[in-house]
């Protein structure tokens, strides 16, 4: 039987209890810098910002911490991951591997009308002023984002997992924050076009191979930005 995408995704299901609601407004705040990487997560501080009492507070922070965002260290307590060449590095050499293999995926089975989805998703990216002068390609997390939509599309639970859950918001935290700006952008552009095509003419190898190299182009970006301000 074939899960559907609200059971292989948890970014898919809506907010039901405190934490959860709690997790995502941290989710965002993190990954868009309004909480700064490397600051120190204080519990009342954040009790107090986000009007929640302590206990949903530290079931967030621990799934956060599950999920790259939060890092504890010993005398220091809880704090925002720091971006990192290493941690950069580190991290796009998993993501090249694995969503490769997802985009693969998703050439050999993806449902022709996910596939048309696909295309409008990219139609819709490019009614942006900002995606068409070739300044800004901000994309929204979970079914907004071209790479979600792709790993969703290779049907396999434990990409999914790996890719959309325990990885995902420390991806997005470095693309939101470094890598979504400046003259890659409409190269970006256009290699999610070619991306698409070739899951389109059902060309796994291809398909795989560009995601690896679009994903590579984007590290060595966001590599340079971090070599810009010395980290």
């Amino acid at each position: 039987m074939t899960a559907t995408a609200s059971q292989l995704s948890p970014l898919l299901t809506k907010p039901v209890t405190a934490a959860d609601r709690l997790l995502v407004e941290m989710q965002r705040a993190i990954v868009e810098g309004e909480i700064s990487a490397g600051s120190k997560m204080s519990e009342p501080e954040l009790a107090r910002r986000f009007q929640v009492s302590r206990a949903p507070l530290r079931e967030a922070l621990a799934r956060l911490e599950r999920c790259h965002l939060v890092e504890r260290t010993p005398n220091t307590g809880a704090r925002v991951v720091q971006l990192s060449t290493t941690g950069l590095v580190a991290l796009y050499q998993i993501r090249e591997e694995l969503e490769g293999l997802a985009c693969r995926l998703a050439a050999e089975q993806m449902p022709e009308q996910e596939i048309r989805a696909l295309q409008q998703l990219l139609d819709q990216h490019l009614t942006s002023q900002r995606v068409r002068e070739g300044e800004s390609y901000y994309q929204e997390a979970g079914d907004l984002d071209f790479h979600y939509r792709v790993i969703l599309g290779s049907n396999n639970p434990y990409l999914i997992n790996m890719l959309c859950d325990e990885l995902y918001f420390l991806v997005r935290m470095y693309r939101v924050q470094l890598g979504m700006n400046g003259p890659r952008v409409s190269r970006a552009f256009d290699e999610h076009k070619a991306i698409l095509a070739a899951i389109a003419n059902r060309d796994g190898e291809l398909a795989d191979l560009l995601m690896r190299r679009h994903i590579s182009a984007s590290r060595r970006n966001i590599e340079l930005q971090l070599q810009q301000v010395g980290k």
